[in-house]
Parts: structure tokens; C-alpha cells; sequence
């Protein structure tokens, strides 16, 4: 995994010369085994990058006012475990113009910016995929940040977390009290199963 690097030789007007579409694909990954159930809920704690031209770009937290935009091989990426791909359409920029895009739109993300309800990794796939094909990523994949927006006003500031934690693997006892406990633990189960058919609505 590296930084997505500024100030490549990439320039406006380069071209590969091909005037084929390029296919643009979600990668999705579990950040913890429980998604193994919440996932037919409709629920999950998700990480996701775009994959076009044999590469995936994603971010993620870290404490620099430098971009936290990264590639890696696509479906491979370092501590998460690959759930599937979603085709979310296609580009006709080449192979340059999109590395020039992807340059600027890095600027934007800074690693110390991360949020993890505000301004996650799915939001930033969510950016490319508008800026790209004028739709959303598919609402499931962040449904859990929007959940935290909404109980957002209920929780303590010290909810607000700048990065993703590593869930230890180990079992759950409870998928909503996994959740309440491990993503949201100043949520109490009954506010959280209160909130759930907001959830699942998003």
C-alpha cells in the first residue's frame, strides 16, 4: 500500500491513446467477521475503494496534513478481508486523465481529516463514483456512518473518533450488542435497537 503520490509526471492533454471505456468498480471489505450476518441485514462495518485501470484507491486515517488517498492491488487490501466488487459503471477519461484526477481530488482528503462517521473511506468512494458517473455507491455500504450521523446529536464528543479502530478477531456475542459495544460504545443496546429501523431505511 503507498500514498497516492502529487505531482507525477501525469499532465492535462496526455492520453494512452484509446478511446475504450474504462470500467469502474467498488471493492468492499469487512472490517470485522460479524458482517458475516449483519450483511443480510442490510447492515456492516465496511471499507471500499475504487478500482479502475488495475489499481484501487482508497483512504484512510493518519495524523499528517497529507493526503490520505492510497492505492493498492485491487481486492487486496491490507487489513480487511474482500466481500465483492460492485460495477458501478464506467469513464471515458485515460488512463492519465484519471491519475490526474485522482491527484486533485487526494488534495481534498487529508489523512487528518479522516472521521469516522463524517468522512470515511466510503464517503471518499462515494465522491469518485459521483464525480465519475453522476450515482452513489450503493447505500449499504456506509449505512452504518449515516446510522452514527443520526444518533450523532445523542452521543458524547469523545464518540467522534478520527480513525478506525482494528477490531480484535474474535468472536461477538451479539451482533446489535457488537455494534453498540465495539462501533458505537457509548450507545446503549435499547437506544441502539431504538435506532435501528431508522438504520435500515437509509
Amino acid at each position: 500500500m503507498q500514498l497516492l503520490q502529487l505531482n507525477s509526471s501525469v499532465r492535462k492533454g496526455q492520453s494512452n491513446g484509446g478511446n475504450n471505456r474504462a470500467l469502474l468498480y467498488l471493492n468492499v471489505y469487512d472490517l470485522t467477521p460479524i458482517n458475516k450476518f449483519l450483511y443480510w441485514l442490510g447492515l456492516g462495518v465496511f471499507h471500499s475503494g475504487i478500482e479502475v485501470y488495475g489499481s484501487e484507491y482508497g483512504f484512510g486515517a493518519h495524523e499528517y496534513p497529507t493526503t490520505g488517498v492510497f492505492e493498492v492491488e485491487p481486492r487486496s487490501c491490507p487489513g480487511f478481508i474482500f466481500r465483492r466488487s460492485v460495477l458501478l459503471g464506467s469513464t471515458d477519461m485515460s488512463r492519465s486523465e484519471f491519475r490526474l484526477f485522482m491527484e486533485e481530488l487526494s488534495q481534498k482528503y487529508r489523512g487528518d481529516t479522516y472521521h469516522l462517521v463524517a468522512r470515511n473511506c466510503n464517503h471518499f468512494t462515494d465522491d469518485v463514483c459521483m464525480q465519475l458517473t453522476g450515482k452513489h455507491i450503493p447505500g449499504w455500504v456506509n449505512r452504518l456512518a449515516r446510522l452514527g450521523s443520526f444518533c450523532n446529536c445523542l452521543l458524547p464528543e469523545s464518540i467522534q473518533i478520527p480513525a478506525v479502530w482494528h477490531v480484535p478477531d474474535r468472536p461477538a456475542f451479539s451482533g446489535m450488542l457488537f455494534l453498540a459495544y465495539h462501533v458505537f460504545p457509548l450507545v446503549s443496546p435499547n437506544e441502539f435497537s431504538l435506532a435501528l429501523p431508522y438504520l435500515m431505511n437509509l
